[in-house]
């Protein structure tokens, strides 16, 4: 029975892209490593796309880094995505966590206040009173239901724990078992079921927010990804995943081409601080990713639409530019207004014309 997503802002990649996992799953003869749903040719086919079998591409990245992190998943070492914010390492553990094991949902968020019992497990406390701790006031967390079910397990921003809290993966991820001692006999250890192991990610600006301990590191095997080398890849991603969430939004009209190009011209040029022509310029503190790029290009078409009846223009980006650059840093709002005033002003076409026009639309 397929599930109804109607209404969901955004349904788990194993039920927006249920069809092409279970077309997977039926033409998949390839060996699969023990405990896994599909083979890792499969399952890489199922996140770089093919156009013959019908599965679409949704990673757009270094191939070679897939079958790395596959290839890592299959073993008993961890796989740590590291990279900028906004360069899909969320979205990469997603599309691999629900082509190995069939769900993504196994999640742990990391941050200040992650405490083991939202890793490991916790306790129904009406019931352990009642009862006295027993597998039926036990509350399994991900980490507790990902080694009993041998499944894959996202530990997002894994970096932005505490260092002890980190460390409650230690023995999960070397002995594969996990001790509950407020229980006896069998109860008392999970072992780790065959298909069981750990994704997580970390950026690049935050890792050293908690820095990880030596221990822990040397569990999992580390992959960076990279932002979007070339201009038309990223500029097709963005055209892409803009128009999926006008449509979602209820937009009636298509982004514009011409406009995106702009955008993401500009996005790159302030996130590589140099200009198409070479010329340099200062680097903004914020960050300015594809994925930044695309909720830039998602506003700018709700505000045309909802605004004007209309797709959105230069305009709409500058008025959208401004909480991206200006959340870091204050400084970046002046860079921002610098590269409106000085480099848009160089360019040829409409928009270009209209982005430098609109530049008095920047606060302060």
């Amino acid at each position: 029975m397929t599930e109804d997503t109607t209404g969901y802002q955004r349904p788990p990649a194993e039920v927006r892209f249920a069809a092409e996992l279970e077309r997977l799953r039926e033409d998949d003869t390839g060996p699969r490593p023990p405990g896994w749903a599909l083979s890792l040719r499969a399952a890489r086919t199922f996140i770089v796309g093919d156009e013959a079998r019908g599965v679409t591409r949704k990673f757009v990245g270094d191939t070679s880094l897939i079958d790395r992190a596959l290839v890592t998943l299959a073993t008993s070492r961890g796989l740590m995505l590291v990279g900028e914010p906004g360069t899909a390492k969320s979205l990469l553990s997603e599309l691999i966590a629900a082509a190995v094991s069939g769900t993504s949902t196994l999640t742990i968020q990391g941050g200040a206040a992650t405490t083991e019992d939202q890793i490991k497990y916790s306790w129904n406390y009406a019931l352990l009173v009642a009862e006295g701790p027993s597998t039926r006031s036990l509350v399994p967390a991900p980490l507790l239901t990902g080694m009993a079910e041998g499944r894959l397990v996202r530990f997002e921003e894994i970096t932005r724990c505490p260092l002890e809290v980190q460390d409650s993966l230690l023995s999960p991820l070397s002995d594969r078992v996990l001790a509950v001692p407020e229980l006896t006999g069998p109860d008392a250890m999970v072992f780790a079921r065959d298909g069981f192991n750990v994704i997580a990610t970390a950026n690049t600006r935050d890792r050293g927010v908690n820095e990880m301990s030596a221990a822990l590191k040397r569990r999992f095997n580390f992959e960076t990804v990279f932002p979007i080398a070339d201009f038309d890849t990223e500029l097709g991603l963005v055209e892409a995943e803009a128009a999926r969430l006008l449509e979602h939004s209820g937009v009636g009209v298509a982004p514009r081409r011409d406009v995106l190009e702009v955008l993401v011209t500009t996005f790159r040029e302030l996130r590589d601080a140099t200009t198409e022509e070479g010329r340099t310029m200062d680097r903004l503190s914020a960050v300015m990713s594809t994925a930044e790029a695309v909720s830039v290009a998602h506003a700018v078409g709700v505000r045309g639409w909802f605004l004007r009846g209309e797709a959105g223009g230069a305009a709409d980006i500058v008025e959208c530019l401004a909480g991206t650059a200006a959340k870091d840093s204050p400084d970046d709002l002046a860079r921002l207004r610098r590269y409106l005033e000085q480099q848009a002003s160089r360019r040829d076409g409409e928009q270009w014309r209209a982005l430098h026009a609109a530049r008095h639309l920047l606060p302060g």
